[in-house]
């Protein structure tokens, strides 16, 4: 976690939610072709918004996460450690 310190968690946080879309995506896609038998254009609907959701999510929880880890160099002195 330390090599995290100080950097931008945007975009690895957008990158795994992208990936973690296209993964749900297809095999949600998949699942409804076979058994439910949706229409093609419903399923890309539903796997590109999956996608792209993720995608949103991952780089808000990134943002939000880059305050809690600011560099140690902009970190406050601890004046009470000997």
């Amino acid at each position: 976690m330390k090599r995290l310190r100080g950097r931008n968690l945007k975009h690895p946080g957008c990158l795994i939610g992208v990936t973690t879309g296209l993964i749900i995506g297809i095999i949600l896609a998949g699942i409804l072709a076979a058994v439910f038998n949706v229409f093609l254009n419903t399923l890309l609907l539903i796997w590109l918004s999956l996608t792209v959701g993720l995608g949103v999510i991952g780089w808000i929880v990134g943002s939000r996460l880059s305050s809690k880890f600011p560099s140690e160099e902009d970190m406050p002195e601890d004046s009470g450690s000997v």
